[in-house]
């Protein structure tokens, strides 16, 4: 079979399983709208064809990413004035995270906090929400929601919604929250950039490309999964919106007029606002340093119990006068090395594994990706994103199909803690949909995650 039809193949394979979840997990599957779902997948492959494969719209979104590229270049400057040569003499000091990628994240929230205050990013993703909402038939509060993900984070995107939170249906905060798992905030995003290009500018530009592409087009995979998983009530919308009708059962869907307004900037001036995206930054990067410091400590204490736990099975077992094989040596030799036996990592790997076939990753690689993948779900994508530059790192050759494909499918929010940050974030500026919130928290990062895959999924056809 050609390699091109192969990964349609492998695409088709990959979006119908997906998919199925969603249908086999669905509250209500007579009721899912499969003309949504239809042109939710429809505008993932045609958004990606114009930002990858047409002339003109891959020029732009490239200078787009070349953008983001160069606030790594304006950061370092601060971060050479603050941290010298700790920051630039790699050949003394190697790379140091703390200095080269949280420095970003405090960086890029300000300037993004400018942008907000001149109004430019309102007018992004203005545009942006207009787009979904009338070719996905969104309420103006979901499209607006979902478009905003988009650019900054699950926390910070209600808020652009806040007047309409406490009136939405539980099918329309689901569609915020899987939108908020699927996509990642901006600051983030060239955080990502650094981290995964290092100090190659070529590699920087690849990966801001790429992740740039992987957030715009899990935007309407959000969308089709959260419908597809809690498709919208007639009742309930009837009850939000005062619709009534004397034959429930011929009754149409209301309509949902709201317009697409965002929530005013209430900064006092320029550097009220800049004041305003340095402290939310800062308080963001101390939160993602030490969690990584923590996340990272536990997975290997972690893998030391799992290898030093089967150590002791084969000794008793020798001891026993069994003989057998040494497990430990034998995933080692069997994954050349990637593992160093039967580890915490290695056990994600296994279950993750699977998953990266369907989504299209060469069989060579299903054992690695599947381990980011586990990562990546179980605890954080910073975690994963972490394993996959240290795989890159320590020499092992990955396809470069594979790279493509998790590069997209990490790219979000989905993990078990994003439920919590939901729950508090969104329940604080709306008390009375804490129940909701919590209900449909599971739910939530079932749809960011399949949102991802199928993001990953659409990343293979076009390698």
């Amino acid at each position: 079979m050609p390699t091109f039809l192969y990964d349609l193949f492998r695409t088709a394979l990959g979006m119908s399983v997906m998919l199925g979840i969603c249908y086999t997990f669905s509250a209500n599957r007579r009721a899912i709208d499969w003309k949504l779902v239809g042109i939710g997948v429809t505008m993932q492959v045609v958004l990606a064809i114009l930002i990858l494969k047409v002339n003109g719209v891959s020029v732009v979104f490239d200078y787009v990413a070349a953008g983001f590229r160069k606030t790594l270049e304006f950061t370092g400057a601060g971060s050479q004035f603050l941290f010298g040569s700790i920051v630039t003499d790699f050949d003394s000091f190697g790379y140091i995270f703390a200095f080269q990628v949280l420095p970003t994240i405090i960086f890029f929230s300000a300037l993004s906090a400018v942008l907000y205050y001149f109004g430019i990013l309102q007018r992004v993703v203005y545009g942006l929400a207009w787009l979904l909402s009338k070719a996905m038939g969104l309420s103006g509060p979901e499209s607006l929601a979902a478009a905003a993900n988009v650019f900054i984070g699950q926390t910070e995107a209600p808020l652009v919604i806040k007047p309409y939170l406490e009136r939405m249906t539980r099918s329309e905060l689901l569609c915020v929250m899987v939108g908020g798992m699927a996509t990642i905030a901006g600051s983030v995003f060239v955080s990502y950039i650094g981290f995964l290009g290092g100090t190659s500018p070529e590699s920087q530009q690849f990966f801001a490309r790429h992740l740039l592409t992987a957030s715009i087009i899990s935007a309407p995979a959000a969308i089709v999964c959260a419908k597809m998983l809690l498709p919208e009530d007639s009742k309930e919308l009837a009850a939000v919106t005062g619709a009534h009708s004397a034959d429930p059962h011929e009754a149409k869907k209301p309509e949902r007029d709201e317009r697409l307004e965002m929530a005013a900037d209430d900064s006092n001036n320029l550097l009220d606002a800049i004041s305003r995206g340095t402290t939310d930054g800062l308080r963001l990067a101390v939160n993602v340093g030490a969690m990584l410091l923590v996340f990272t400590a536990f997975i290997y204490m972690l893998n030391v119990f799992f290898v030093g736990g089967t150590d002791i099975l084969n000794d008793a077992a020798r001891w026993a006068g069994l003989t057998g094989t040494d497990w430990n040596e034998a995933i080692a030799a069997s994954t050349q090395g990637r593992f160093e036996g039967f580890s915490f990592t290695y056990l994600l790997a296994l279950l993750f594994a699977p998953v990266a076939w369907i989504i299209g990753v060469p069989y060579e690689d299903v054992i690695v990706i599947g381990q980011l993948l586990g990562l990546k779900t179980v605890i954080n994508e910073f975690v994963a994103y972490d394993t996959f530059r240290t795989v890159q790192a320590s020499g092992i050759t990955l396809n470069p199909k594979s790279v493509l494909i998790v590069a997209y499918a990490l790219c979000g929010f989905a993990n078990f803690a994003s439920i919590g940050i939901q729950v508090g974030g969104i329940g604080a500026i709306a008390p009375g949909q804490r129940k909701n919130l919590t209900e449909l928290g599971l739910i939530s990062l079932l749809g960011g995650t399949v949102a991802c895959l199928m993001t990953g999924t659409i990343a293979g056809m076009f390698y």
